[in-house]
C-alpha cells in the first residue's frame, strides 16, 4: 500500500490510495480530476473508486461523472451522505471496505465540520504500511476544522476517537494549513517542546500532509490537548467542560492574525 498525495486548487490535497499488488487505487476527495488522472497515469495505476471525506465541493466536486469525471464512470463513489455528488456507496461508522486485494478501508463517522464527515482508516493486509487515515477537513496537522455543521462537544468527540487509532497512522489531511496552524500552537501553548520539531518539518517540506502521525498530533495539536495546564489556561474556561474549552479555543484560532 502506498499513498500519493496529489495538490488541488490553492491548498486542497485529493489522494490516490494505491494497492501494490495489483496497481489498483481509489482517488480521494478528487476535486480536480484531470490532476487526480494525471498522477495515476505517472503512477501507472488504474482508479477503481473514488472515496468522500464530506460534501462541500472543493472534496466531492470531482465525482460529478457527467464532464471530465467521466474518467471515474462505474467506479463506486462512497461518502457520508447523498449530500456527497454523485454518491453511490453511503457508509456509515463501523463501515468497511476494500481497494485491490490488501487494503482495507474503515469508515470513521466525525460530525462537527460537516454533519456527512467520514474519516478513512486504511490499512494494508501485507504490513508495507503503518497504516493511514484520511481526515477531510476534520483533522489538520496542529488543528482541526472549523464548526460549520456542528459544535464544539461534536469535534472534541471527533478528536477523541481518531486519537484511538494506533499512535503511528499517517494522517493524510484535506488542506495545506500546517504554517498557519502552527503559528497559533505556539501562542497557546508555547513550552511544548513537540511545537519545535513541527516547527522544523514546516520548515524544510512545503507538503506536509503524510508527515506525520496520530502520536503526533497528541503531542503538538492543541484541540486534542484539551486537558493541557497551557491549553486551559489560554482559554481561560473555569468550567471544566470540553466543549466550552474546544469552543472557545477555536474562537480564538478563528480570530488568530499571528
Amino acid at each position: 500500500m502506498k499513498v500519493l498525495p496529489v495538490p488541488v486548487r490553492s491548498d486542497n490535497y485529493a489522494y490516490l490510495l494505491v494497492d501494490e499488488s495489483t496497481n489498483k487505487a481509489a482517488a480521494v476527495d478528487p476535486y480536480d480530476v484531470a490532476k487526480v488522472q494525471a498522477a495515476a497515469d505517472k503512477a501507472g495505476v488504474e482508479i477503481i473508486a473514488a472515496i468522500t471525506t464530506h460534501h462541500h465541493n472543493d472534496h466531492s466536486g470531482g465525482n460529478q461523472v457527467s464532464s471530465p469525471a467521466s474518467t471515474f464512470a462505474g467506479a463506486p463513489i462512497y461518502g457520508g451522505s447523498d449530500q456527497v455528488s454523485a454518491l453511490t456507496k453511503l457508509v456509515k461508522d463501523g463501515d468497511q471496505f476494500t481497494i485491490g486485494e490488501s487494503i482495507n478501508v474503515k469508515c470513521l463517522a466525525t460530525p462537527c465540520h460537516t454533519q456527512d464527515s467520514i474519516c478513512y482508516h486504511v490499512t494494508s493486509t501485507d504490513g508495507s504500511h503503518p497504516g493511514g487515515v484520511f481526515t477531510g477537513d476534520t483533522l489538520f496537522i496542529a488543528g482541526c476544522g472549523r464548526f460549520f455543521e456542528g459544535s464544539g462537544e461534536e469535534m472534541h468527540l471527533a478528536l477523541t476517537y481518531l486519537g484511538t487509532l494506533p499512535d503511528k497512522t499517517i494522517v493524510y489531511n484535506g488542506h495545506e494549513y500546517t504554517s498557519g496552524n502552527l503559528a497559533f500552537a505556539k501562542s497557546v501553548d508555547p513550552e511544548n517542546l513537540a511545537i519545535a520539531r513541527l516547527g522544523k518539518l514546516v520548515q524544510e517540506n512545503k507538503v506536509t500532509t503524510g508527515l506525520t502521525t496520530i502520536g503526533d498530533e497528541k503531542e503538538w495539536n492543541p484541540f486534542m490537548r484539551l486537558e493541557s495546564e497551557a491549553i486551559k489556561n489560554a482559554t481561560q474556561v473555569t468550567c471544566g467542560s470540553h466543549s466550552a474549552t474546544m469552543d472557545e479555543l477555536r474562537n480564538m484560532k478563528n480570530s488568530f492574525r499571528g
